[in-house]
């Protein structure tokens, strides 16, 4: 096998395992690839589902029109060498998280995935992006005689660590490399009693984990003997304790071995939190949340339904901006009502100057969804079987309504009957825009018989790594 072709088998099952991670953390994630192995070698593209379509203008800015990039590197080329490697930080392109590096073995690599707009933080994905920089490199100083193939397989698996990663990068930064607190303990056991119920309840409350030069300026107001402290192995005992701080602000201590005690009020000025919130919570360090977990793994969402495409909807329709805005926000909190009680709902948003007729329960007045009141009735209404019925004029005129259409291509049963229902009916309407909320948390977004959801087509152009150069001129839309 040539470099060339050794090179390529190297950047696509690398990026087939980052994919595959990233859409298990985030959701439905495309992953690419720019980089140059040698010095002199011509800038290449893989980018096998589009993601970076429509920025082509920019990277011919900054790596075609100049070569600027090849000049910024003090590393001198060595194929065998790849631990020298000098980070190369976010391009900051809308849409895009990027992180890239310099290294003897590949002179370039920039790497790129979706910035979802649900995002907790994007430093896990950036830990996540850097682990491909080294495991490319990696690859490539090692040659082919030596080429495992398992940098996609570390890559599908790499959530637990792109997390600890990313939290002992920020710790360095906040109280500096002499602390000795370990994350991995940490993470295990968060995602142990994430998944263990009690008395049939999911978990709730707070467990922050301190140093253990934090303790003595804690004012605890309940301390556990430090020869009966539980451990964080015994995962059943923890899950018992953490219900003396439900619904309150007091909050269970740990370090990283064992269970302290119980505070209330203000944390240290260094704390990691995990945030029981039932099926579900969110990792904090010290206020600002890192990601999620649920299901017994690290989430990057904050479990709130996506409706960046309703919202764009909105805007593009005929509706004047103060009220689509408005009806955006009653939308939200209805999907966002349904999701937390973990009850599936369907919404029809009826843009036309007059409501069309959906055979249901209709009002004789429709309801100012601008009244609380009003607002929250319709809430405890999405529960009925059917569809809410809202109107441009911010009004609910029906409810159970039932949806009906003739069979579309593009129908999934695997879906269900109620959003195959909305798929068949916004493809007979105009200005009808449906939201299908599912029981487990999914929603879907359907306008012309078409769900706005993120499945994409392979591109055609880029099947390959291609050249750069090639891509910016050639590059269309699949």
């Amino acid at each position: 096998m040539d470099k060339c072709t050794f090179a390529n088998r190297c950047i696509v099952e690398t990026i087939d395992g980052l994919r595959d991670g990233l859409t298990h953390f985030s959701g439905p994630s495309r992953t690419a690839v720019i980089y140059s192995i040698k010095p002199d070698d011509p800038i290449q593209i893989y980018d096998p589902l589009s993601l970076l379509t429509g920025h082509e203008p920019k990277f011919k800015e900054l790596y075609i029109d100049t070569d600027e990039w090849r000049k910024k590197t003090a590393i001198s080329y060595d194929k065998k060498k790849f631990s020298n490697l000098i980070p190369e930080k976010n391009l900051g392109l809308a849409g895009l998280i990027s992180y890239g590096g310099r290294s003897s073995s590949v002179v370039y690599q920039m790497w790129f995935t979706e910035h979802h707009p649900d995002m907790c933080a994007i430093g896990p994905t950036e830990r996540w992006l850097e682990q491909a920089v080294w495991r490319f490199s990696h690859d490539i100083a090692n040659e082919e005689e030596l080429y495992t193939g398992i940098s996609g397989s570390f890559l599908r698996e790499y959530s637990t660590h792109a997390v600890r990663d990313y939290l002992v990068d920020e710790m360095n930064v906040l109280i500096g490399w002499d602390t000795r607190i370990r994350i991995y303990p940490i993470l295990e056991a968060i995602l142990k009693i994430s998944r263990t119920p009690e008395e049939g309840a999911w978990p709730k409350g707070e467990l922050i984990f301190v140093e253990k030069r934090s303790l003595p300026i804690m004012k605890f107001i309940a301390k556990i003997p430090k020869a009966e402290q539980p451990i964080l192995d015994n995962v059943e005992h923890i899950r018992k304790l953490l219900q003396s701080v439900e619904n309150s602000d007091r909050k269970l201590v740990a370090d990283e071995k064992t269970i302290i005690g119980i505070i209330k009020g203000d944390k240290p000025d260094f704390s990691i939190t995990a945030d029981f919130k039932g099926r579900h919570g969110f990792l904090k360090l010290n206020n600002n949340t890192i990601c999620s977990f649920s299901d017994g793994s690290f989430k990057s969402t904050t479990h709130k339904a996506k409706l960046v495409q309703v919202e764009e909807a909105l805007l593009e329709s005929n509706m004047d901006p103060v009220p689509a805005s408005t009806l955006f926000k009653i939308v939200t909190r209805i999907v966002h009502s349904a999701a937390q009680q973990r009850h599936g709902c369907t919404i029809v948003l009826d843009l036309n100057e007059k409501p069309i007729f959906i055979s249901g329960h209709s009002l004789e007045q429709p309801l100012d969804l601008e009244n609380h009141e009003y607002l929250e009735l319709t809430k405890a209404l999405s529960k009925v079987d059917g569809a809410l019925h809202l109107g441009a004029d911010l009004k609910l005129h029906g409810f159970a309504c039932l949806l009906d259409g003739h069979f579309i291509p593009g129908e999934d049963r695997a879906r269900g009957a109620r959003f195959n229902s909305a798929l068949r009916f916004t493809a007979e309407r105009d200005n009808i825009i449906v939201i299908v909320v599912s029981s487990d948390d999914p929603v879907s977004i359907m306008i012309d018989g078409v769900a706005l959801n993120t499945k994409w087509q392979s591109s055609l152009f880029c099947n390959e790594p291609v050249l750069l150069e090639k891509w910016v001129t050639s590059s269309k839309p699949v």
